[in-house]
């Protein structure tokens, strides 16, 4: 089995429906498929330019526990290990020196698994050398980081998924670089217990 990196960041389910329409705004203005209608808990609906395990039927996450995932091509800021990547794998500089990434496979866990009162975005790499350049781009790590800050996020944490410490990149309205377990948080439950109390 191949290299499976991703960003995740955590946020206040009322911030879910913000957070998506962030990550659509990063989709190449282009798209050959069908626009995608996605009903959220509490019943707003959204329409994304993405699928959803590559069909674009209508989803429904209104009932409790549901999750939704999402097949994305997302526009990168161009540095010199998004330009290497394009160079071997033939995505196309788009206009003003984006690069098209895709699949990058999104995971919305309304319920998220760290802390049940938050919810999560977790945005995977498709292969192993995506997810090489996802550890080695800092314009991916930044897009992700300002994602997450600006959807009113808590927490973004970039995860290799084979146990090893995983990078705290923002926590709180700061942006951060260090690992869970490290210094600072024995492990993730001591991470989350540093996030902000949810209103009752």
């Amino acid at each position: 089995m191949g290299l499976i990196y991703g960003y995740e960041f955590y946020l206040r389910p009322r911030d879910v429906s913000r957070a998506l329409t962030r990550l659509a705004a990063l989709a190449p203005p282009a798209r050959a498929v069908a626009p995608l209608e996605v009903t959220l808990p509490g019943g707003e609906r959204l329409v994304l330019p993405f699928t959803s395990h590559f069909e674009s039927d209508p989803v429904d996450c209104s009932a409790p526990g549901s999750t939704l995932g999402l097949d994305t091509s997302l526009l990168f800021d161009a540095d010199d290990a998004l330009r290497e990547y394009a160079q071997l794998n033939g995505p196309q500089l788009e206009v003003g020196g984006r690069v098209r990434i895709g699949y990058v496979y999104v995971t919305v866990r309304f319920t998220s698994l760290l802390h049940p009162g938050y919810a999560s975005v977790e945005c995977w790499a498709a292969t192993s050398g995506m997810s090489r350049l996802f550890a080695r781009s800092a314009s991916v790590r930044k897009t992700f980081v300002d994602l997450t800050a600006a959807s009113g996020g808590v927490c973004c944490l970039f995860d290799t998924g084979d146990g090893a410490p995983e990078q705290l990149y923002w926590l709180n309205g700061e942006a951060l670089d260090e690992t869970v377990p490290g210094p600072r948080f024995a492990d993730e439950r001591a991470l989350v217990a540093a996030w902000p109390a949810l209103e009752e």
